[in-house]
């Protein structure tokens, strides 16, 4: 399908039939004249430059093509400005990628025994590891990074396609591997920094799993937050830990790495950068979560369309300015002194 994407301009093809037939006669060298010489001026011309002969052909033609041909020319030029356009058929828009930055928590306490899979006993790494990598394989189109922190913060895969790569980092990690503390700010900074030049600034997200609250690094929650408010990067907490381990740590009874969840500044990071706090106390609240966190964050190109669009303007405007060189170059041989 052919169309103009700027058609107000075809209005210009009545412009030199209005000035023809309504600007008033003026008299002048040649006699009656437009003020805006085009049609009648044209044959009215006995010299040019002082280089055309009285006896030429356009003296002696009583009608001559050059007018058309000028007018074509305009045509041309006008057809090129209202900008053509090929239109092709539609088809359903693939859906835009996201940036999703997994920032996991991999302190001592992560070794904790309180979850279960398959009617087994499983420690809390463990379940997040076979969530997260749920997680991951119905990310198609999205991008996928990894932190991992502990008393240290570490890349581990910055934001990528390669979903088989996160994976195997995903479950090479064990609990401890970067310390025994939880420096939940230091985390956060390196996250921010990492996803800060992600080429979708509306649909960058981290994602922060804990069990437990930050008591160490150099960064604090408020300076977190306020960084990731400047960036406009949405930060959804998970808390991990079942209600039994947490109430027994309350009652005096230590946790494998000692730490316990400090969920009211984990709801104040997802309040504040307008993201969402979950709380997952076994294997399926941390499944629940990840569809919970898909239905945030849905793909707003669904139900979307798109057309392949040519550009044609140039072929109107190659041929007016082939149409022009050859009435010059006709002109040069036509009138000669």
């Amino acid at each position: 399908m052919i169309r103009f994407a700027s058609p107000a301009f075809l209005l210009l093809l009545f412009l030199p039939f209005l000035v023809r037939f309504l600007l008033p006669a003026i008299k002048g060298l040649h006699g009656d004249a437009l003020r805006v010489p085009f049609f009648d001026d044209l044959q009215k011309i006995s010299q040019i430059s002082g280089e055309v002969r009285l006896g030429s052909t356009l003296g002696k033609t009583a009608f001559s093509p050059l007018p058309v041909l000028l007018f074509v020319v305009y045509a041309l030029l006008v057809l090129a400005a209202a900008r053509p356009q090929w239109v092709g058929e539609p088809f359903p828009l693939k859906n835009e990628s996201r940036d999703i930055l997994l920032v996991m928590d991999i302190s001592n306490s992560m070794r904790e025994p309180d979850f279960a899979l398959k009617g087994k006993r499983i420690d809390r790494l463990t379940a997040v590891k076979a969530t997260a990598q749920e997680f991951l394989e119905k990310r198609v189109d999205d991008r996928i990074g990894l932190i991992l922190f502990g008393t240290n913060a570490y890349l581990q895969a910055p934001l990528t396609f390669d979903k088989k790569s996160v994976s195997d980092i995903l479950w090479q990690m064990s609990a401890g591997m970067a310390g025994e503390s939880t420096a939940i700010g230091d985390a956060l900074g390196l996250a921010l920094k990492s996803i800060k030049d992600a080429p979708n600034p509306d649909k960058k997200i981290i994602i922060l799993l804990t069990d437990g609250e930050n008591n160490d690094g150099k960064l604090s929650l408020p300076q977190a937050i306020k960084l990731a408010q400047d960036e406009g990067v949405k930060i959804y907490t998970v808390g991990v830990g079942s209600d039994n381990v947490f109430m027994g740590s309350f009652l005096g009874f230590p946790l494998a790495g000692g730490g316990q969840l400090d969920e009211a500044s984990l709801k104040q990071i997802a309040d504040l950068t307008a993201g969402r706090y979950f709380r997952a106390k076994d294997t399926a609240g941390l499944q629940k979560i990840y569809s919970e966190i898909d239905k945030l964050e849905p793909n707003d190109t669904e139900g979307r369309f798109i057309r392949e669009i040519k550009e044609l303007y140039y072929i109107p405007l190659l041929a007016a300015w082939v149409l022009a060189l050859i009435l010059a170059f006709s002109g040069r041989r036509r009138y000669h002194v």
